[in-house]
């Protein structure tokens, strides 16, 4: 499975560490370092659709008018890290955040 999201952030380490303690072989994607294509970032929009952008960031927060009014798409092209974190693709298919939820599908 493979987790995307930026090694600073305390949820993707929460979940990276809860994964692997769990006996999931965990990639972890760094989208800071290593920027989504232009086709994940399709996928990911078609599958949340807005929530995948983080609107509580200090990043969004920081972004031009312009940008702001902006397509997810383009938001996550111009700014990686305002993707909500994590996200994982793993055997259910791709999960948002590290919810209750989300863990209970992972069998934490």
């Amino acid at each position: 499975m493979t987790l995307y999201g930026i090694p600073t952030c305390d949820t993707c380490k929460k979940a990276q560490k809860a994964l692997a303690n769990e006996g999931h072989a965990v990639t972890f994607r760094d989208v800071r370092m290593n920027p989504l294509s232009e086709a994940e970032i399709a996928e990911f929009v078609t599958e949340f659709g807005p929530a995948i952008i983080n609107r509580q960031s200090t990043t969004w927060r920081s972004l031009s008018d312009f940008l702001r009014e902006s397509e997810p798409e383009a938001q996550l092209a111009a700014q990686p890290t305002l993707m909500k974190r994590p996200v994982i693709r793993g055997p259910q298919g791709l999960t948002l955040g590290w919810t209750a939820e989300v863990m209970a599908g992972y069998g934490l």
